[in-house]
């Protein structure tokens, strides 16, 4: 009897640790599959108008500003690296920062929230230099389909700077940063590499493939 008791008890005790995915982050993932359907339609709608209104299209373009929208468009791109750098630290327990070379995830997300912060003020500026020219949401087709595309995804940059200040004050709030707050800036990071992938598709096709 002794022998199948300890046989039971070391099969119980060897027996494989299934590990579920955490459902937040499953969620999460899922919720962005929705919001890639949300910017395909866009998409749609732009090529869409474009492809009946060549000329205009050709037109409309020559008053976009290059230079000043590929360095804005570098600086989205960079802060998608600040923010996976927040993302090793929260990974490491690492809230703050332990020295001047060994910053936390609080500094690093800081560091991604000034960046979003400039290319949200930078395309603002853009839309009141391309307003002063004469082009509006209701001025027409092309009006329609560069504020519809660009605008809605600077409002998905905007809640993801709402959400890197949730985070960082989480960090704050909290006694002991743990797994919990980990979690919740890992979801915030595939957010926002989601939202920087998708503006290098609307530069691509706005700015480059004019």
């Amino acid at each position: 009897m002794r022998d199948v008791s300890s046989a039971s008890v070391l099969q119980s005790t060897s027996a494989p640790v299934v590990n579920r995915s955490n459902p937040i982050a499953v969620g999460t993932i899922v919720w962005l599959g929705s919001e890639v359907m949300f910017f395909a339609g866009l998409f749609a709608i732009y090529f869409t108008l474009r492809g009946v209104a060549p000329d205009m299209w050709a037109a409309e373009t020559q008053h976009l500003n290059f230079p000043y929208s590929l360095t804005n468009t570098i600086i989205l791109v960079l802060s998608s690296f600040t923010c996976q750098m927040g993302v090793f630290a929260a990974e490491r327990l690492q809230p703050r920062a332990t020295s001047m070379w060994r910053w936390g995830m609080v500094e690093w997300f800081f560091l991604t929230y000034a960046m979003g912060a400039i290319f949200v003020s930078g395309q603002i500026l853009e839309y009141a230099t391309l307003v002063s020219e004469g082009i509006t949401l209701s001025s027409n087709a092309y009006g329609s389909a560069f504020y519809l595309t660009t605008g809605f995804h600077g409002l998905h940059v905007t809640g993801g700077l709402l959400a890197f200040l949730l985070v960082i004050g989480r960090a704050f709030a909290v006694k002991n940063f743990g797994h919990r707050e980990a979690t919740s800036a890992i979801v915030v990071s595939y957010y926002w590499h989601f939202v920087d992938v998708v503006w290098i598709g609307l530069f691509a096709v706005i700015y480059v493939l004019r």
